[in-house]
């Protein structure tokens, strides 16, 4: 598949032609391999989902990671010799040998090798712990390195380990509060928000004011990894310690319509500020927008951001993202492409998430041609693709293609990443092709990612959903052999399979004698349930706001 070529251009000119003039005769410019800095993230992907909202600027959506994030523009990992050290610590077992291979390495002991050593191995505690320890021998932790090692530890639920930790730093008179904050975020990600809320609680222990901020660090930290309804809960039955304002309700709109992802929800929360006499910020409205534009309701993204306008709040690139992203959608690619030009015209820097908003919707659409047409005005303006722009082309493809576009992506040092390969698996799964998606398994190695659980629930669940119950079994083997939980649902799927019977249909497949048409028949009754699903969904999205 010619994934980058640009020799086939629709007549995008014909339809905005002063947009296509300007943007598609400039030089083209390459951009460079992907740097180690760039293998540090600056915040965990949290997420495998398109989103609107990349640079959401509000502060209102507190986030405890940022409490512990490290410009890794102050410092160059390479400089380090981090690679270096991260070889000679691996596989080491005991806290005396890393000890010793640290104090050997030859680097001086200073905060940024310490910072980047422990990210660099946050997916082993042990070690990270060990090199924190070793930190604190020469007094070169910082305040972020400690919260980095506490994130860590609660990360791989190590969380009696991080309390230690954390009594200890408390009676050293150090500050605790971030590290109280990670706690609380920690917990909320291991699905324990009674934890976090207990943590929260007890922060007057450590001599901490469990103030407003911490409140909302609370309710943004419970609705990021799923517990929305709970938060919101929270909310209101603290009104009288934490008044209710707009800096709560959007937190809590957030969560809904950007993590839930559920309109009707949205919708109400914004009834109940308006009942609450509390009137919509900067904020809501963006997300607002971003929510009805993620569900294709054009009109009541236009609706919104002309009210906006109107009392006096001025729209941010995310707005403008979302109106390109709902009007491409919508088939009104013109519309969109002005919407660009206004951009410029304003002064706002346009950056990839815009053209990725096009691109996303067309590729969805399958109208490759004016995505890769939009791709080539987007790397005119000196914009290179990201990620995100890679998996838009990943959405729907067959395997020869969808193994074109990861091999693009190595070469230009977008990944492929593990996020990428859950959409693969999704996607093949979706077409109906399971031996494919074994082939996509086993070349994973190739692009250098190892499969973690989530990984193995999609393979496993999508080829227990296909009969192949012997290599399903298989690979849960393996998946439990090399450390990972066991998981009740798959458990169950592989003892009571949803298709198929002890891997008749496997078999069936690997021989080409599978039937047909009962297969066809099999997914059209899957296919008109789950259209009955999406049809009921929307019956319940209620008036608009």
């Amino acid at each position: 598949m010619a994934l980058f070529s640009f020799s086939k251009k629709l007549p995008l000119s014909r339809i905005y032609p002063r947009f296509f003039s300007t943007l598609l005769f400039r030089s083209v410019s390459s951009h460079s391999l992907q740097t180690l800095s760039d293998a540090f993230p600056r915040t965990p992907l949290l997420k495998l989902r398109f989103s609107i909202l990349r640079y959401l600027s509000t502060q209102t959506l507190y986030d405890p990671f940022e409490l512990i994030r490290c410009r890794d523009d102050t410092c160059d990992p390479l400089k380090l010799g981090l690679p270096e050290l991260l070889e000679l610590l691996e596989g080491l077992s005991s806290e005396a040998e890393v000890m010793a291979v640290l104090d050997g390495f030859g680097a001086e002991p200073n905060q940024d090798l310490v910072y980047w050593a422990i990210w660099g191995l946050r997916e082993d505690w042990e070690l990270a712990y060990w090199v924190f320890n070793w930190g604190e021998k020469w007094g070169c932790n910082s305040e972020k390195t400690r919260g980095l090692v506490i994130w860590v530890l609660g990360k791989c639920n190590k969380f009696g380990v991080a309390w230690s930790l954390i009594r200890e730093l408390h009676r050293s008179s150090l500050d605790t509060r971030r590290a109280m904050l990670i706690m609380i975020d920690r917990y909320t990600a291991a699905n324990d928000p009674c934890k976090a809320i207990k943590t929260f609680h007890i922060m007057e222990k450590f001599r901490i004011s469990p103030d407003e901020e911490a409140f909302y660090t609370l309710l943004s930290a419970m609705c990021k990894h799923g517990n929305v309804e709970d938060a919101e809960e929270l909310m209101f039955q603290n009104k009288k310690l934490f008044p209710l304002e707009i800096e709560g309700f959007n937190i809590i709109l957030n969560g809904w319509s950007n993590i839930a992802l559920d309109v009707f929800e949205a919708k109400r929360i914004w009834r109940e500020m308006s009942k609450c006499c509390i009137a919509p910020n900067a904020t809501t409205y963006t997300l607002m927008i971003s929510c009805f534009s993620r569900f294709g309701n054009l009109f009541d993204s236009l609706r919104l951001y002309d009210e906006m306008k109107k009392r006096g709040w001025v729209p941010g690139l995310e707005v403008y993202n979302s109106l390109i992203y709902v009007l491409t959608r919508e088939n009104c690619l013109t519309e969109a492409l002005k919407i660009l030009e206004k951009i410029k015209e304003m002064g706002l820097q346009l950056d990839s998430a815009s053209y990725n908003c096009m691109i996303r919707p067309l590729c969805e659409a399958k109208k490759l041609e004016e995505a890769r047409t939009i791709l080539a005005a987007m790397i005119a303006e000196n914009l290179s693709p990201t990620t995100e722009t890679y998996h838009a082309f990943l959405e729907g493809d067959s395997y020869e293609e969808t193994f074109e576009v990861l091999k693009h992506m190595k070469k230009a040092g977008f990944g492929p990443n593990g996020d990428t390969f859950l959409l693969v698996l999704g996607n093949l799964f979706k077409l109906d092709q399971p031996e494919n998606a074994l082939k996509i398994w086993a070349e994973m190695k190739q692009f250098e990612v190892v499969p973690d659980s989530a990984h193995y629930k999609v393979l496993i669940g999508g080829l227990t959903k296909f009969g192949w119950l012997v290599k399903a079994r298989a690979l849960y083997a393996e998946m439990r052999s090399n450390g990972f939980l066991e998981d009740p649902k798959l458990k169950k799927l592989l003892k009571d399979p949803v298709e198929g019977n002890n891997g008749e249909r496997e078999r069936g497949m690997r021989l080409g004698k599978t039937n047909v048409r009962s297969h066809h028949v099999k997914s059209s009754v899957m296919k008109w349930k789950r259209l009955g699903n999406q049809s009921r969904k929307n019956l319940s999205l209620g008036e608009t706001p």
